[in-house]
């Protein structure tokens, strides 16, 4: 290589030496965070807060019937569908009668012939009782022989064992026609007490079966919750005293419930009891809704802050924190439970964080935030 190229890459080094000299001692100005005035900020503490055990279940018809039929055959009508209002005894179901028709009109028919055979009875044992009266005047003056009184006495005692027997029969017959008559009305299916059809399981031209559901009807006035408590919590939960429940899908806003009823056994697979909740009157509650009844045992510290600090991001809850720069930075949380206004926090805080108080939809991360 030429002395010249020599020289030409020892110009090239030194001035890209020299840029560099220069970039580290002239750091580019870093671009200031924007600022955010009127943000409301919050110091978070520890406070007093009601220890409650918290239990969902579901909310059911205090009062809820599966009707099925107690005959088979086929289905002719259905008179009801869900959402109507039924009264007690109505018919909801009719089905098909031929073969209980048949049945009563043989027992009405088997009624009669012994009605028949008791009119006979009864004429040979009138017959048979004159006649052994007058034989017994003939036998007190020695007027017949022993054996002719003796042969008309076993005629009356035949008479009356006959007559006894057809009065039994007719008796056996009223039964059957009772029975026959109890059967045939197993083919209408009726309304076991007013209420409302949540669920219709059988459509004409079906096959009735004896124990399978037709239709469901519900008393749509009372409802309770079956919460699910864990055992091991069980000790919170106390039969008649009045707890708050809250039913999701119609506000945050608690109502008393008071408590019905607990299962006495634990289920095996989850390891919870089932307790029955009352709910008051609310034309709003339906069955299958979501509800959640809080049993309260005493107070803990906890943090808990405005519901409004919240914000949700997908399945994820977080809270924008305030740093000492004042900086908004955007933290996940775990929370627990709830009150009208104010969430418990399990994780992502602790005492002493500042927050912003309502967010609302403004991007505040990263930003600095002029609070008050």
């Amino acid at each position: 290589m030429k002395n010249r190229d020599y020289l030409v890459l020892a110009a090239a080094a030194l001035a890209v030496m020299t840029l560099a000299g220069c970039s580290e001692s002239n750091p580019a100005m870093q671009t200031p965070a924007e600022k955010v005035h009127g943000v409301a900020v919050m110091e978070v503490r520890k406070a007093t807060v009601p220890d409650v055990v918290e239990a969902t279940g579901t909310v059911r018809a205090a009062l809820s019937a599966q009707l099925a039929s107690q005959v088979m055959g086929a289905i002719t009508r259905v008179n009801a569908h869900e959402g109507d209002r039924v009264r007690r005894g109505e018919v909801l179901v009719s089905i098909d009668e031929a073969q209980q028709q048949a049945a009563y009109t043989s027992a009405q028919a088997g009624l009669q012939a012994s009605q028949q055979s008791i009119a006979a009875a009864d004429a040979d044992y009138t017959l048979a009782e004159s006649t052994m009266k007058r034989y017994q005047m003939l036998y007190d003056k020695k007027s017949v022989s022993p054996q002719e009184y003796d042969e008309v006495k076993m005629r009356l005692a035949a008479a009356q064992a006959r007559r006894d027997a057809t009065h039994a029969g007719r008796m056996q017959a009223e039964a059957g026609v009772s029975q026959a008559s109890t059967v045939m009305s197993f083919t209408k299916v009726r309304a076991p007490f007013d209420g409302l059809v949540t669920a219709r399981l059988a459509e004409p031209g079906a096959m009735a079966t004896p124990g399978v559901p037709l239709l469901v009807v519900e008393d749509p006035s009372r409802f309770r919750l079956e919460a699910q408590v864990d055992e091991s919590k069980m000790g919170a939960v106390k039969l008649g005293e009045s707890v708050p429940v809250v039913i999701d899908a119609l506000s945050d806003k608690a109502i008393t419930g008071k408590v019905a009823q607990i299962v006495p056994a634990a289920d095996a697979a989850s390891r919870t009891f089932t307790v029955k909740i009352d709910l008051p009157s609310n034309p709003q509650i339906r069955s299958g809704l979501f509800g959640r009844a809080r049993f309260p045992r005493g107070e803990r510290e906890a943090i808990a802050i405005p519901k409004t600090a919240v914000l949700n991001r997908g399945q994820l809850q977080a809270v924008y924190v305030v740093g000492n720069d004042q900086l908004a930075n955007l933290r996940y949380v775990t929370l627990g439970p709830a009150s009208a206004d104010q969430v418990e926090i399990l994780s992502g805080l602790q005492s002493g964080d500042r927050i912003v108080v309502q967010a609302g939809d403004r991007d505040l991360g990263g930003k600095q935030v002029e609070g008050h």
